[in-house]
């Protein structure tokens, strides 16, 4: 996989995650990032500005790793956690949405994140540029089925809040003590009914404006920090 970028590079190179090969812009001089590799002993291969172009449509700034695929972790490593706090996204589709998603679930101090395997953005070199190595510092599992994951997470203590505009309560006023687990629906659509039947509480922002709804990494961001602000 490759990642693009000097935040999320110094975050794999601190944390020692397999580097294959690293492709280095001449003139390139950070050096932190070159004190990381040289201690590393990674492979380095230096292109010139006219090699660097194919890349241009990335924000690379100057570094690409070509790194192991990410691992995901087991959905059973959140069930012990006392106390843990889960963000469950229902088919999200934007690797920009993902990766800031990601960066805050992992600044508020989250448990980690759960994914469906279809229909929905995989963790790739957008994603870890986005979440600026947040990634490397967070849990996330990759389930088969969203809803047998939630009633996994119910028989083990969870609370499950979904998140929608409609007939809900508002977001404040729900206790967001013990285990929780948030749902965040599709940029489009929302969470689906069959996920929303699974929920224990249905949360909504309020809108005293004309826009009718949010973006889905800002009404994360929304409900995460107060899940962590507000546990009753």
């Amino acid at each position: 996989m490759l990642i693009y970028g000097k935040n999320v590079a110094k975050e794999i190179l601190k944390n020692g995650k397999l580097v294959y090969k690293i492709m280095i812009e001449e003139n390139f001089n950070d050096k932190e990032i070159n004190s990381l590799i040289e201690k590393q002993n990674i492979k380095v291969e230096h292109l010139n500005k006219k090699e660097f172009s194919k890349f241009a449509k990335f924000s690379h700034q100057g570094i690409i790793l070509d790194i192991e695929e990410f691992s995901y972790t087991e959905l059973e490593s959140f069930l012990d956690i006392e106390d843990a706090k889960i963000l469950i996204l229902d088919h999200l589709e934007d690797p920009h949405n993902l990766g800031a998603i990601i960066r805050t679930c992992e600044a508020a101090g989250f448990s980690g994140l759960i994914l469906p395997k279809d229909r929905s953005v995989e963790i790739n070199g957008v994603v870890m540029k986005t979440s600026a190595g947040a990634l490397e510092n967070i849990a996330i599992s990759q389930v088969t089925n969203l809803r047998d994951a939630m009633k996994k997470l119910k028989e083990n203590g969870f609370w499950i809040v979904g998140t929608d505009m409609e007939n809900c309560t508002d977001y404040r006023e729900i206790d967001y003590s013990g285990k929780i687990a948030i749902v965040i629906g599709n940029e489009g659509s929302g969470i689906s009914e069959l996920i929303k039947k699974e929920c224990d509480f249905i949360a909504s922002i309020p809108m005293y404006g004309k826009t009718s709804s949010l973006n889905a990494s800002v009404s994360a961001a929304i409900i995460v920090y107060e899940a962590i602000r507000n546990r009753k």
